[in-house]
C-alpha cells in the first residue's frame, strides 16, 4: 500500500503556531471543540483527572500527531490536553478542518491510515499493561518497539506503566 500519511498535515500548512509551556493546557476536559491541532514539536499528554486526584494517560502526542483527533466530532473534550515539554502546536479551525477533509479524500484516508496506526499501538500498549511482572512489560514493549534512544527509557516506563526506579533495577539485571 501506498503511504499517503502527510497528506492531512497539509490542511496545516499556513496555520497559526501557539508556543505551550511544560506543564500548561491546549484544554481542558468539558472544553467546546473549536480547533483542530497538529504538534509541531514536543509532546502533549490527553489526561482525565481521576476521583482519587490521580490522572489517566490516555494519550501522549508528539511530533507530527494529531492532537485529540477523536474529538473533532464531539462538542466538547472528553479530557486535558498538557504539555509534557515546551510544545508548539499548530491550529486550525474544526469546520475549516471538516471542509478541507471532504474537499480532499487524499487528505481524509491519510487521517484515518494514521488514526489506523495509532489504534493498533494503543491496543499493544493496553496487552503490555496488562502484564504483572516488570520484565514481562518490557519483554514485550521490546518485542514492539526497537531500543529507544539514550536517555528515552523514562519514556519506555510510562508507556509500560512501572516506576522508573523499577525500570532501571530491569535494566540492570540485563544490562541493558
Amino acid at each position: 500500500m501506498i503511504s499517503i500519511m502527510s497528506d492531512w498535515i497539509q490542511i496545516f500548512d499556513g496555520a497559526p503556531a501557539r508556543e505551550i509551556a511544560k506543564g500548561k493546557a491546549v484544554f481542558r476536559q468539558e472544553d467546546p471543540v473549536r480547533n483542530m491541532y497538529l504538534v509541531q514539536h514536543g509532546r502533549v499528554a490527553l489526561e482525565r483527572p481521576l476521583t482519587d486526584g490521580g490522572l489517566l494517560t490516555l494519550h501522549i502526542a508528539t511530533s507530527g500527531m494529531a492532537l485529540a483527533e477523536a474529538s473533532l466530532f464531539a462538542k466538547t473534550y472528553h479530557c486535558d490536553a498538557v504539555a509534557r515539554s515546551d510544545t508548539n502546536i499548530l491550529s486550525v479551525a474544526r469546520a475549516d478542518f471538516l471542509t478541507a477533509l471532504q474537499d480532499r479524500p487524499e487528505a481524509a484516508l491519510s487521517l484515518i491510515e494514521s488514526h489506523t496506526k495509532e489504534v493498533q499501538a494503543q491496543r499493544a500498549r493496553i496487552e503490555i499493561l496488562r502484564l504483572r511482572r516488570v520484565s514481562d512489560k518490557l519483554d514485550a514493549w521490546l518485542d514492539v518497539n526497537r531500543e529507544p534512544a539514550r536517555g528515552q527509557w523514562i519514556s519506555v516506563a510510562e508507556q509500560i506503566g512501572v516506576s522508573p526506579p523499577a525500570l532501571y533495577r530491569e535494566l540492570a539485571r540485563r544490562r541493558l
